[in-house]
């Protein structure tokens, strides 16, 4: 599900050796929101529905702090397991105040690829502990599934095309330096309907079954929401297009969708 939740996946102007500040308040979403996407692998130039990945948020408490517990679930359908069979399952719990991860479980199945981790995060002194050891991070560090809900609240309105947004994101007991490139604004049409969007392009991890580079594609809604409408990207085996399909319970009325399909 690094490949749907990278999507789908879930991550400053051009950067300089300067960093907009690390935190900031949530806008863009809201408890009990849920969207499901359908997942389309290009086989033999034909696109087939292969799978889906649905994403869901939640108001919790852990000790004092309020959270948001964000649920993100990835899989292929039984039909096309031949193709690369997913099972995921991500669990983020992300301070509601300032975007930034408390705890994180994942569990993947990903083309006979397994893991759990489980990793707590001690923001105060830089450290996550998980499954395997004791870490030391950056300050805001995000995880994988925080990333897109941090990403989420970004200002695109004051970006100029090429201009990059950096963050620091741990994963696999590593951190990793991400780079979302500013495209611009783009209408583009979904299996869905079609949007207006803000247009970015991820740098991508070496190592995933995503290829390294600045490979793939994403379309938010360019509205008060941005909730991803459309991910583009290369894998290795083969190509995926991953587009939003159900909705319910966005913050805001989804005022980039200019016609359903």
């Amino acid at each position: 599900m690094r490949l749907l939740i990278s999507i789908i996946l879930l991550l400053i102007s051009t950067w300089s050796k300067a960093q907009e500040s690390c935190t900031f308040p949530n806008i863009c979403f809201k408890e009990n929101e849920s969207v499901l996407y359908h997942v389309y692998y290009n086989v033999s130039f034909i696109w087939v529905n292969a799978g889906e990945v649905s994403f869901t948020t939640a108001k919790e408490k852990i000790g004092n702090k309020d959270v948001f517990h964000i649920i993100g679930d990835g899989k292929t359908y039984p039909s096309y397991d031949w193709i690369f069979k997913v099972r995921d399952r991500y669990e983020s719990f992300i301070d509601a105040n300032e975007l930034i991860p408390i705890k994180f479980i994942r569990n993947v199945n990903e083309g006979g690829y397994q893991i759990y981790n489980h990793v707590l995060f001690n923001n105060a002194e830089n450290k996550a502990t998980s499954t395997s050891g004791i870490f030391k991070v950056p300050k805001c560090v995000q995880d994988v599934l925080s990333s897109i809900y941090y990403a989420r609240n970004i200002d695109f309105s004051y970006k100029k095309k090429g201009d990059k947004v950096f963050f620091n994101m741990f994963l696999d007991d590593k951190v990793y330096p991400i780079f979302l490139t500013y495209l611009g604004k783009e209408k583009i049409k979904t299996r869905y309907g079609t949007f207006n969007s803000i247009k970015f392009s991820p740098t991508l991890i070496a190592g995933t079954i995503f290829k390294e580079g600045d490979a793939m594609t994403v379309w938010v809604s360019d509205d008060a929401n941005h909730v991803p409408v459309r991910i583009n990207s290369p894998i290795s085996v083969g190509s995926i297009k991953v587009d939003l399909m159900k909705f319910t319970n966005l913050k805001y009325p989804f005022a980039s969708l200019i016609s359903k399909n």
